[in-house]
């Protein structure tokens, strides 16, 4: 309800035609070799919404899912795959700086998560290199959550 309609369509862009620009452009490019992997990245919000007030991001990383199952569908007949990685919180130095500000959040969200901690952003990049592999040759619409299991746990 307090989200500004400017802050809304600003997260849209960022997220969804920033994913949809980037496609719409190597698409192509991946159709005339016959072959290539999308790889969009989203959020384990996506699939669990999030008690925060965070709207428009969670609906933008829902709407990057919708794209990569379209796209998956569409582009398969011509060798061009699409899968999304829906990470959980990542350390990188916004999330940190932020919960360093309040240690009441970084303990609520560390108590969410079996794991007890955060990931790191190479834990990621290996899922994204496993998918740009040919290992992943018949991986094609997947939202694959690396999140350490706060999806699956029940708080």
């Amino acid at each position: 309800m307090d989200t500004p309609v400017e802050a809304w369509d600003q997260v849209m862009a960022v997220n969804v035609r920033g994913v949809y620009l980037a496609c719409k452009h190597a698409i192509p490019r991946m159709i005339e070799r016959g072959s290539g992997s999308i790889i969009n990245v989203s959020s384990f919000v996506a699939i669990l919404g999030c008690s925060v007030p965070q709207d428009a991001y969670t609906a933008s990383k829902g709407a990057v899912l919708a794209l990569t199952r379209s796209l998956a569908v569409q582009f398969a007949p011509h060798g061009v795959r699409a899968n999304a990685i829906l990470p959980g919180p990542v350390e990188t130095p916004l999330l940190m700086d932020w919960l360093l500000k309040d240690e009441e959040a970084k303990k609520i969200r560390l108590a969410r998560n079996p794991t007890g901690r955060f990931g790191k952003a190479e834990e990621v990049v290996a899922l994204a290199v496993y998918l740009a592999s040919d290992e992943s040759a018949w991986t094609n619409g997947a939202s694959l959550v690396v999140d350490g299991g706060i999806s699956v746990n029940y708080f």
